[in-house]
């Protein structure tokens, strides 16, 4: 297993400084957003100096990119609005080799037109699902063509807010290129101990297959998030269940401050001895 952290949880515009506070605070990977170059996250075109800038800070520290951020909406209510996306994602997936990666997360989406990680109530709907399955086939041809995998992670305040969800995506695209990226303290709000760890082994049993990331953060008990270790997830049982169904990925933690990065690499790093975990 690999530790790597979100690249936006450090100051800057150029990797150089990105990846050497990454590195300095214990991090093996990053999860990089092309803000971290200057760019936008989600820019329409990636220069050639600006994914030299990438690969070389990626080399010297030593700090592999694990993933690059591909978020839009892909169900927002505005068609041209997800069209933009599809061709902005193609940017990026034209982009990845440069960068080292061939992993680009995305954001199921959510009818909300205003914030891509707010809840709708008709994110459930017949004709969401559909959007949805119409983008992502979008999505697929794009990653068919540029040698990518996508990374859809079960958000409940997404049209994919469940394991089930995620699982159902899967079996009816029928597509080698979708992946999963799985963040527990994304499957519940205010749970007991019991139903937390039900939901998780629920959720790593289903997509067992697909996951190829996991992400470190978590929940406080009235249900806000937190860091990784300063809530009520039972990081313990999370990991152990990774480990049971063998996932090897990469353990990439967010939601903090530049501040507490170093103290989550820690804490990262002594849940997983404790279970034998090996990090690369």
């Amino acid at each position: 297993m690999r530790l790597g952290i979100f690249a936006k949880t450090f100051p800057g515009s150029h990797p150089a400084e990105v990846f050497k506070l990454t590195r300095e605070a214990g991090f093996a990977e990053v999860q990089y957003n092309l803000a971290c170059s200057g760019l936008g996250s989600m820019p329409l075109d990636i220069p050639g100096a600006a994914l030299g800038e990438i690969l070389l800070a990626s080399k010297v520290n030593g700090v592999a990119i694990a993933a690059v951020s591909g978020t839009y909406n892909m169900i927002h209510p505005d068609l041209a609005v997800r069209r933009d996306g599809h061709a902005r994602l193609e940017v990026i997936a034209a982009a990845c080799q440069g960068m080292g990666t061939n992993l680009i997360t995305l954001c199921t989406g959510t009818r909300d037109a205003k914030d891509q990680w707010k809840e709708h109530p008709d994110n459930n709907s017949p004709e969401a699902w559909a959007d949805l399955l119409e983008s992502m086939g979008t999505a697929i041809g794009i990653a068919e063509k540029h040698g990518v995998y996508l990374g859809i992670e079960p958000e409940l305040a997404n049209v994919v807010n469940s394991a089930t969800k995620a699982r159902a995506l899967i079996d009816t695209l029928q597509s080698d290129r979708i992946r999963i990226v799985l963040d527990p303290a994304n499957l519940f709000e205010v749970a007991s101990l019991e139903s937390q760890r039900n939901t998780v082994a629920h959720a790593i049993d289903l997509l067992a297959d697909r996951i190829t990331m996991g992400h470190a953060k978590d929940r406080h008990a009235d249900g806000r998030f937190a860091t990784a270790g300063t809530g009520v997830l039972d990081y313990p049982h999370y990991l152990k269940q990774l480990q049971t169904v063998g996932f090897n990925g990469s353990l990439v933690t967010h939601g903090l401050s530049e501040h507490e990065a170093a103290g989550v690499s820690v804490f990262l790093r002594r849940a997983c001895g404790a279970l034998g975990i090996a990090l690369e």
